[in-house]
């Protein structure tokens, strides 16, 4: 065209240009139109360039180019071929579908000309161009028909600070994603020519890619993106440990949020703080960090090192984040009270948390105000609703308020689940905490016509248990499986824009969702399953393993009492339980409770079938009559369990708030009054040791413990608060002079007469008197102000039951 060029695209291609229209009138972020008088104003103050007439918008130069630059320039194109290029076509009525199409660009033609003619335009002055859209070195972009007749009324009238209004409709889906204001039809197409190049770049533009970068804008989406498991992956509940997080860190999700929406980077504000370890600190905070208090500081917590006192201080931190607009506007806060080890834990903690609640807006757009005001309270976030909505949430809700969403007509309910038990079993059920690594696949499946078409497939997969890290089913179904084992089920369909966004075969996909007649089918198997931090240390340290000592301490303890009756407070998956069946003993009936249904599943599981097999074997030593798992608080007190042999509690008060340690040391000894009851708990101070600290190993020797406690961390990312030996004692002592109960002191692992004594650490009460226990059951459920059984039964093993069932038999 000898040098004739769309004005519109100055203000899309040169940077420069589109930045200085910003900084004249700021509307130009969100309203490329706004430019084209712009630049037409100022290009006629540019003695070379001239206006095409005929409304055309196009610029020229005054003096055409040299013949043998003409020449050679056709001369090139003629040697190119038709370029077949593949683009979206997006109506502007959301009742018209998202459609793929293919642009034919002969080697004659202006590949904008092509463009233009799809969109029912004569050429490409008749284009707007967006920004670009995704990645800085990517050439996709929205084309748009252009208001020209008001182009020109605003040029000819240099009224360049009014707003230009299309009479168009609006464009809802293409404005959501280039986040500025389109009209009309829309296709999008990633075709240029880059800096100094000859030759047309493109690239295909698939349904499958409008989706992933539809559903890229959704907080959760940006996770399952990063993890390239868009049918498999959540947004985790919680941010545990950065070693045990998989995909994008919340922070990164968070700033890459902002950026897809056109939002200011967030802006983290961190604090520290110093307390004194011996206060109520929050037990993820506590003994993490020795540092000396200020005179001041000493003044205010009314410490004083002059009157001998030589308490020690952990630092703590805690992060507070907010939302601006591009023009500054705050939009959202959000100022959590909790605490945090760690500079960078408090930050991704307190980003997770605007990204939790960000996506349930997301997923439920149509909710109030009001529900949503109520539903930030409870993440501690505060939004500003004029601007919230302006700027995010109108957008959200005409976007997702209106998206298809698959409809299940299968009779058979919403989940089938199958477990194949004819899988290589190995071992190794995964518990709360655990990385557990899978292979699976998804597909489309129409039961009725037996088809079925390939979704989303992953040979290695891992994620961590109990952290809702991926969709409820498959955790539910890991949870439930060994270590080889195999299991497939099928689950109503998700929204179409994530099936779309996964699917390879788009065509045959559309096809089958178009029958509404479809389930997505999982086939999942569990490779390998890391068991938890602590128990990894404990093993590569102690052999045998630190929870097999803890076994043998018990059993030990079991023997010398002759106890005919244990209760297991806090039995997880039954381990202690299931590992007593293995030794003989004299106990008769066995008791565990626990707060998680998923875990007794577990337990139940397995001791069911060890009881049986130790019945069927006519083993002498096993003496078991009646065994029984209960769904409850071990905070609560349920008479049932009252006047135990024997009670143990293993390694699980430090997966409580201090204050519940406390209140169930109470409960235990005043209201269950067994006659032994055994407490374990990690020994902080042994963490230099499990963690191999190399702080510890380059310092002085005055500096030595301080650096080898500021080093270290908790055992496992559950533990609300660890107990050094000292702290430990403190306790178990108060509590047995409080209810008359004798306490001593032992330990596996290490040694207790050296340096930094037992690994695990434990307290065994003995009831004093016998007399001590209450006679009036009613009297003690009142002092409770509980039902005197409050427990729920989830399991129950009888021996005359099940022996009079194989008499039946």
């Amino acid at each position: 065209m000898n040098g004739c060029v769309p004005a519109v695209v100055f203000g899309a291609y040169d940077a420069k240009i589109a930045n200085i229209c910003k900084y004249i009138i700021n509307e130009t972020e969100v309203n490329s139109q706004v430019m084209i008088p712009l630049i037409l104003r100022a290009a006629t103050k540019v003695t070379d360039l001239e206006l095409i007439p005929d409304e055309q918008l196009s610029l020229k130069r005054r003096i055409p180019y040299p013949s043998e630059i003409l020449l050679e320039a056709i001369h090139e194109s003629g040697l190119q071929e038709s370029i077949p290029i593949e683009v979206i076509y997006i109506p502007a009525s959301f009742s018209n579908a998202v459609v793929p199409l293919t642009l034919n660009i002969a080697a004659t033609d202006y590949y904008l000309d092509v463009i233009a003619h799809e969109l029912d335009l004569n050429e490409a002055s008749d284009l707007l161009i967006s920004r670009t859209i995704g990645k800085s070195s990517s050439e996709m972009r929205m084309y748009s028909p252009a208001p020209k007749k008001q182009f020109l009324d605003t040029f000819s009238k240099w009224k360049v600070e009014q707003t230009i209004h299309f009479e168009g409709p609006s464009n809802v889906r293409a404005s959501y994603i280039v986040g500025q204001e389109v009209y009309g039809d829309v296709i999008l197409a990633s075709v240029g020519y880059t800096w100094r190049s000859s030759e047309l770049w493109h690239e295909a533009v698939s349904l499958r890619s409008y989706y992933r970068m539809l559903i890229n804008m959704i907080p959760s989406g940006i996770y399952k993106i990063s993890r390239e498991a868009l049918l498999t992956a959540k947004l985790p509940s919680s941010f545990t440990t950065k070693g045990n997080w998989r995909g994008s860190l919340p922070k990164d999700i968070l700033c890459a949020f902002c950026r897809l929406h056109h939002l200011s980077e967030p802006v983290f504000s961190t604090q520290s703080k110093l307390l004194v370890s011996s206060l109520d600190i929050p037990g993820s905070c506590k003994k993490l960090k020795v540092t000396q208090l200020s005179k001041e500081e000493e003044q205010e917590s009314g410490l004083s090192t002059a009157q001998g006192n030589t308490e020690e201080s952990v630092e703590v931190f805690n992060c507070e984040v907010k939302l601006h607009s591009k023009k500054q506007e705050l939009i959202l806060q959000c100022s959590p009270h909790d605490l945090h080890r760690r500079q960078t834990d408090a930050m991704n903690s307190t980003s997770l948390k605007v990204l939790s609640w960000l996506t349930i807006v997301f997923e439920e757009p149509d909710k109030s105000m009001d529900k949503l005001t109520t539903m930030a309270e409870t993440f501690e976030i505060c939004f500003l609703h004029q601007f919230f909505f302006n700027t995010l949430c109108s957008s959200i809700r005409n976007v997702w308020g209106v998206r298809s969403k698959a409809c299940s007509v299968n009779s058979e309910g919403d989940e089938v689940f199958l477990i194949d038990l004819g899988g290589k079993n190995t071992g190794g059920t995964p518990s709360n905490g655990s990385l557990a690594c899978i292979t699976y696949t998804v597909s489309l499946f129409r039961e009725d016509a037996c088809v079925k078409e390939s979704l989303e497939s992953c040979e290695e997969f891992e994620f961590e248990l109990g952290n809702e890290g991926v969709l409820p089913h498959l955790e539910s179904a890991v949870a439930q499986m060994a270590v080889g084992q195999s299991s497939y089920f099928r689950v109503d369909l998700p929204p179409d824009d994530f099936i779309l966004a996964a699917a390879g075969d788009t065509a045959a996909t559309l096809s089958l969702l178009s029958t509404r007649r479809c389930k997505l089918e999982y086939c999942v198997t569990l490779l390998r399953v890391t068991e938890p931090l602590e128990e990894r240390m404990e093993q590569a340290l102690f052999s045998p393993p630190l929870s097999k000592q803890r076994v043998e301490f018990a059993v030990k303890q079991i023997k010398e009492s002759s106890a005919l009756s244990l209760v297991d407070f806090g039995c997880g998956s039954g381990s202690l339980l299931d590992s007593l069946l293995s030794y003989p003993t004299s106990l008769e009936k066995v008791v565990g409770v626990d707060i998680s249904q998923k875990s007794l599943a577990r337990a139940a599981k397995s001791l069911h079938s060890k009881l049986n097999k130790l019945l069927d074997s006519k083993d002498p030593s096993n003496k078991i009559k009646y065994a029984v798992l209960y769904d409850g608080s071990i905070t609560k007190f349920d008479s049932r369990l009252r006047g135990y042999d024997i009670a143990t509690c293993l390694e699980v008060i430090e997966h409580m708030e201090e204050k519940d340690a406390c209140i169930f040391g109470d409960v235990a000894l005043s209201l269950f009054c067994p006659k032994i009851l055994i407490v374990s708990t990690p020994n902080y101070e042994y963490n230099v040791i499990l963690q191999r600290s190399s702080t510890c190993h380059g310092q002085e020797d005055g500096d030595t413990q301080e650096a080898a406690q500021a080093a270290c961390k908790f055992r496992n990312h559950d533990h609300k608060f660890e107990w050094n030996r000292a702290e430990f004692n403190q306790w178990a002592s108060e509590l047995a002079a409080r209810h008359n109960y004798g306490v001593e002191f032992s330990g596996v692992g290490g040694a207790g007469d050296v340096e930094p004594g037992f690994a695990s650490q434990i307290a065994i009460f003995r009831r004093m008197h016998e007399e001590d226990i209450p006679s009036n059951i009613e009297s003690v459920a009142e002092a409770t102000n509980e039902s005197s059984s409050p427990f729920s039964t989830i399991w129950e093993w009888n021996r005359e039951d099940q022996e009079c069932n194989e008499k039946h038999q």
